[in-house]
């Protein structure tokens, strides 16, 4: 197993980036924590003018528009979730492919919702599939700089980001709930799984293992 000297997270100031840096600093990895909490906002270009190189990136920032209904959404809450989900992994992905040596890995947090559909949060869910599009998009162009980049996908995982008292319903409806922890796990597997492109659903009780996608063009 590779170990990573040099790492950031993104949003590593609660949940799983939390617990994702907890687990690169246990095995002795230096990590810069980015972190809105901090005054870095991963949607913003200029911040990550100053951002230097690592071997490993998790760029797991997000958000939640807490509404459900899209005739209710508001402005605000729109841009404010594009800027965190979307422009937050395009700014890092983008920084990271200027500074990062080959050998370097990039895993993006998207989610299950990005493989399929979440009524709940429509927009939330739009921008964790733009998140699994781009990564598997943009591959094989970081892939010519020796950079692997993957996603991550989990199922409902028990943070903050649910809201309060949402992980007590969620249990009694008889859903079962990742960890942070579990979630880092996974990130760190596919960080140094030498796979790139690759989508990893994250599901209570089953294996970590790439999501399969249909093919529909076969390469030559």
């Amino acid at each position: 197993m590779s170990s990573f000297r040099k790492a950031l997270v993104t949003g590593g100031g609660s949940g799983i980036g939390a617990a994702v840096v907890a687990a690169l600093e246990a095995e002795g990895a230096e990590v810069e924590v980015l972190d809105l909490d901090d005054g870095f906002d991963v949607g913003d270009p200029q911040a990550w003018e100053g951002v230097a190189a690592v071997d490993f990136a998790a760029l797991n920032a997000g958000v939640t528009t807490g509404e459900g209904d899209v005739a209710k959404l508001t402005d605000a809450e729109y841009r404010r979730i594009l800027g965190a989900n979307a422009d937050g992994v395009v700014n890092g992905v983008r920084r990271l492919a200027q500074v990062m040596e080959p050998g370097g890995s990039i895993v993006a947090t998207a989610s299950l919702a990005g493989l399929t559909t979440m009524e709940l949060d429509p927009i939330y869910a739009a921008t964790k599939h733009f998140v699994v599009g781009f990564v598997r998009s943009v591959a094989k162009q970081l892939g010519e700089r020796g950079i692997t980049i993957n996603a991550v996908c989990p199922a409902i995982v028990d943070t903050p980001l649910l809201g309060e008292g949402a992980a007590d319903r969620i249990r009694a409806a008889g859903y079962e709930l990742l960890t942070p922890d579990d979630v880092a796990a996974a990130i760190l597997k596919a960080a140094r799984s030498g796979e790139t492109g690759r989508a990893w659903p994250v599901i209570p009780g089953r294996p970590v293992e790439p999501h399969e996608f249909p093919r529909f063009f076969e390469s030559t």
